[in-house]
């Protein structure tokens, strides 16, 4: 292989023709071309923004900016990254100036821990019911998953949210944090224990409550019961 047809491979845009074509076209001015791009990247990048600033609102305003930022710079994406990948680092960087804001030396690879109050992330439930005791139940699993993704460290959580969370390789959210892949696998160790100790801690008041019944299922086996006894329900 010359030395020019190296080159070339390693410049050869790796993203999908579907976001390439999507650039293109947000490039032109296409509204509906930005809506789309928002649509599939919005959760991605909103729990990245949260995972840093731990706050809903920050976290929100993060995001708008970040894609303002990416939306009027869309001519210097080259396609050397996946559209997802240069839309979270716009996002982390922009999560991480704010965050400078209120400690000058946070940085992505060095931010401190951090423990002040956060708002919890309203994760959606994976299943409907028409069940209120096992949707509360639900609830609250989830409300404590989400608390003690909060209380991990930065380094950890925001690792442990692109991994776990959203469910990425551990070459993308190495590529995505700037993080050697070796680093990627310590750090989401690292979060699933300190995840698990907490969990460990809490999770027993809340299966006490596991397996409902109670509410409308359980009057609907009395009513049953008695009906089949010919008895006044």
């Amino acid at each position: 292989m010359t030395a020019a047809q190296g080159h070339e491979q390693k410049s050869h845009p790796i993203v999908s023709s579907d976001d390439f074509d999507l650039v293109q076209r947000a490039i032109a001015r296409d509204g509906d071309a930005f809506r789309s791009i928002m649509q599939r990247y919005n959760q991605r990048l909103y729990r990245l923004a949260r995972s840093i600033l731990r706050n809903d609102a920050e976290a929100e305003d993060a995001v708008q900016e970040a894609y303002v930022r990416a939306f009027t710079h869309l001519d210097s994406f080259r396609g050397e990254s996946s559209l997802a990948t240069w839309l979270s680092r716009i996002t982390i960087n922009e999560a991480l100036g704010r965050l400078r804001t209120q400690r000058p030396t946070v940085d992505i690879v060095t931010f401190e821990a951090q423990r002040t109050p956060a708002e919890i992330i309203q994760f959606p439930l994976t299943s409907k019911s028409d069940d209120p005791e096992r949707t509360m139940a639900q609830r609250q699993l989830l409300q404590l998953v989400e608390q003690a993704t909060d209380n991990l460290p930065e380094v950890y959580r925001v690792v442990f949210i692109t991994r776990v969370i959203e469910g990425l390789s551990v070459e993308d959210t190495a590529e995505i944090l700037g993080l050697r892949p070796e680093t990627v696998k310590t750090r989401l160790h690292r979060a699933r224990k300190l995840v698990r100790e907490q969990l460990d801690k809490q999770i027993g008041p809340v299966l006490m409550d596991a397996f409902p019944f109670a509410g409308r299922r359980c009057e609907r086996m009395t009513a049953g019961v008695m009906k089949r006894l010919g008895l006044p329900g």
